[in-house]
């Protein structure tokens, strides 16, 4: 995705389809009920922690145990579930809502750690009252770590069922011209086509943001390889329209498309 613009309650961003959506950020009440989940569950694992290491280790070791195991959960529980969970800790979850990239993709690991580092200056001088001030002065009501790490903390929707039969989805290819099937078949080796054929397979498993990366990278090559300049195309729609001008005999007769 890419960001659209803001304006308005939101932040608008592009899907790699083109389809304009917006963000809605999360209240204060719901991330203030999430907060209180995850420290309530971060100090009920360090107190158990530390009565097993009260009884089981010697004072000096178990004092170090304790200090390292309280830094863990500390700083690794946010970020663990932040980049494993698609944004979602178990208070999060609850609460209905996620953090997400600022273009809409799951969080990478940096951001996470970013954005959790500087909780530590959210969380000041009690109770979380700058990151609380820093949100309601901010129109996407980030607090600090989310404009450093350019995260936000969104409502989440319930999914829309989708289906491409009544609507058409992918059923239109730009590309589907004879005369760019024949260029395409002209400059497009038979390596290349085999490569963008596994690509439209295996793209439903790999995550938003390697998908997206990496379709923009192909498209963006094969734009200019092939002279496109279909602007409302993305990368994504532009690598398998291709693939579907190329394998366009095979798809005809096949049981199951690439793309």
């Amino acid at each position: 995705m890419k960001r659209a613009g803001g304006g308005g309650r939101g932040r608008l961003v592009l899907t790699p389809e083109q389809v304009e959506i917006r963000l809605e950020p999360a209240g204060a009440g719901r991330r203030f009920v999430a907060l209180v989940i995850d420290l309530t569950l971060i100090v009920s694992a360090s107190a158990f922690v530390s009565q097993v290491t009260l009884l089981a280790l010697p004072p000096a070791l178990g004092t170090l145990a304790r200090a390292l195991v309280l830094l863990t959960l500390s700083w690794g529980y946010h970020v663990w579930f932040e980049v494993r969970r698609q944004g979602q800790t178990p208070g999060k979850r609850v609460a209905g809502i996620r953090v997400v990239d600022g273009r809409g993709l799951p969080l990478g690991l940096e951001q996470s750690f970013v954005r959790n580092v500087v909780r530590v200056l959210d969380a000041l001088p009690v109770g979380y009252a700058v990151g609380c001030a820093a949100s309601l002065v901010d129109g996407e009501r980030r607090r600090l770590g989310d404009r450093a790490a350019d995260t936000l903390v969104v409502r989440e929707r319930p999914p829309v069922e989708h289906d491409r039969r009544t609507s058409g989805a992918r059923a239109f290819n730009s590309l589907r011209t004879k005369h760019f099937a024949r260029v395409a078949r002209q400059r497009v080796s038979l390596e290349e086509r085999e490569f963008l054929a596994e690509l439209c397979r295996r793209a439903e498993g790999l995550e938003d943001r390697a998908r997206y990366e990496l379709m923009e990278d192909v498209g963006r090559h094969y734009r200019a390889k092939l002279d496109i300049e279909d602007p409302r195309l993305s990368g994504e729609n532009l690598v398998r329209g291709l693939t579907g001008v190329l394998f366009a005999d095979r798809l005809s007769s096949a049981s199951r498309p690439f793309c």
